[in-house]
């Protein structure tokens, strides 16, 4: 049977770009303490996508990336490239096109680093980095900062798919702005994965219960004391997260309310 999730069946995929996912959760694949813990982990989260960096890979290079490459390709996951690293639009194209070369797919993470420190998106060049890969036929997965007016742009530019983060790449800190995390999901209506800040399986599951579409994490799982055990543990709370979101969560109330009703209590306790 094949591992490949976006080939699965489920009531409810993740639909990215007219392609579907039965996984929610999209898993870095750098930083593991070896091959076989990420291979493990992998196995265990079954995520909809691996991205992976061309650039700090060398799939095509070195025999340790093509060790990389082959274990990649035996999980059955598809791979998203990214642009890591990338501080110009002409180094994304660039880096883009081999990468489209190299892993054989139009997929692309496009990060287009403004600052070195933060890692934050360079906001202002970043739509047009995504509008030039659109028309060069790829299927962009762009990663930026929270900014309404920033993501409504590169929809607008033809991104069908958006990614904004939570906290800074590797921090760990979860959603550190939810205002504008919720307001972003409210007024946008294409799919949004959370990507970068994540640390704690339960900040997975706050901003499924928002109403993203998934999750991208890696350094919460690769640095975990068990990485293999954490990635079970985020793709479950990615899932309980959605569940909670289709199920529809209570309003929150001001003043206590009881769960039992007191109509029907017998008489000896009202007296």
């Amino acid at each position: 049977m094949s591992t490949d999730p976006s080939t699965a069946t489920s009531a409810d995929p993740l639909v990215l770009y007219g392609q579907t996912f039965s996984s929610r959760l999209l898993l870095g694949t750098s930083r593991y303490p070896s091959p076989h813990i990420l291979e493990t982990a992998v196995k265990t989260a079954r995520p909809a996508m691996l991205t992976a960096s061309l650039r700090r890979q060398n799939v095509a290079s070195s025999d340790t990336g093509n060790r990389f490459w082959d274990m990649l390709r035996q999980l059955q996951v598809p791979v998203l490239p990214n642009t890591a690293g990338c501080h110009s639009i002409q180094e994304v194209i660039t880096t883009a096109q081999m990468a489209r070369e190299v892993f054989g797919t139009p997929w692309i993470k496009l990060e287009l680093i403004g600052d070195d420190y933060t890692l934050q998106p360079d906001t202002l060049n970043l739509v047009e980095a995504a509008s030039q890969l659109i028309k060069d036929g790829f299927k962009v997965l762009p990663y930026c900062t929270e900014d309404l007016v920033l993501c409504q742009r590169l929809v607008d530019v033809g991104c069908q798919a958006i990614m904004p983060w939570a906290a800074p790449i590797g921090t760990g800190k979860g959603p550190i702005n939810p205002y504008a995390l919720r307001t972003l999901r409210e007024r946008l209506s294409v799919p949004m994965i959370v990507d970068a800040g994540l640390g704690l399986p339960s900040h997975a599951c706050q901003v499924m219960e928002w109403g993203f579409d998934g999750v991208l994490l890696n350094t919460a799982v690769a640095l975990a004391q068990n990485p293999v055990v954490m990635a079970g543990a985020f793709a479950a709370a990615t899932q309980a997260g959605r569940d909670a979101f289709l199920a529809g969560t209570m309003s929150e109330q001001q003043a206590a309310q009881p769960s039992t009703p007191v109509l029907g209590t017998p008489f000896w306790h009202q007296a």
